[in-house]
């Protein structure tokens, strides 16, 4: 039965290497959002001699949330990494930012939504700066309170985070 238990344990711990296609995909994903950006960049400077002061801001928040998904996008490829198939030596790679190798579940789940909410905070100035085409305000509210919803959610996780991590040191 050991050997049943052990064998079991060694799949378990080798089917980890299942996740690397996905973090591969995503780093695909990133000519993707390359792509976006500088077509967004052309499509800004075929049109910037007609281009309002006000219109060229909203373009460019718009390439500022591609920059901050692909920033995403690498922080969850490097934590996945990271976390789930092999340690990075910051021995080996000593030019390395810190924010790639010393990434914990803890530390993700804040970055992960403090880039959620730049975002969507990004957004929600777009949308704010074009209010006069749209007949509808009342959709403002809405992109105003999502980012508001996401800080109060990053506010709890920092509070169950500081808890547990108060309840480890007392143990």
């Amino acid at each position: 039965m050991r050997r049943i238990e052990r064998g079991f344990l060694m799949m378990l711990f080798l089917s980890r290497w299942l996740l690397a296609p996905f973090l591969v995909g995503l780093a695909l994903t990133l000519l993707l959002l390359i792509y976006r950006f500088f077509a967004d960049f052309y499509d800004v400077v075929v049109r910037l001699p007609t281009l309002s002061w006000h219109d060229l801001i909203v373009d460019v928040l718009n390439m500022i949330d591609i920059a901050l998904a692909a920033n995403l996008v690498l922080i969850v490829i490097f934590s996945g990494y990271e976390n789930f198939i092999r340690r990075i030596k910051r021995e080996d790679h000593p030019d390395w930012p810190d924010g790639i190798t010393e990434i914990d579940f803890m530390a993700l789940k804040q970055r992960l939504l403090g880039s959620i909410v730049v975002i969507a905070a990004v957004d929600a100035l777009a949308w704010y700066l074009d209010l006069e085409k749209y007949t509808d305000t009342s959709k403002l509210s809405w992109a105003l309170a999502f980012p508001l919803m996401l800080v109060a959610a990053m506010l709890m996780l920092a509070i169950a985070d500081r808890i547990s991590r108060t309840d480890q040191k007392a143990e």
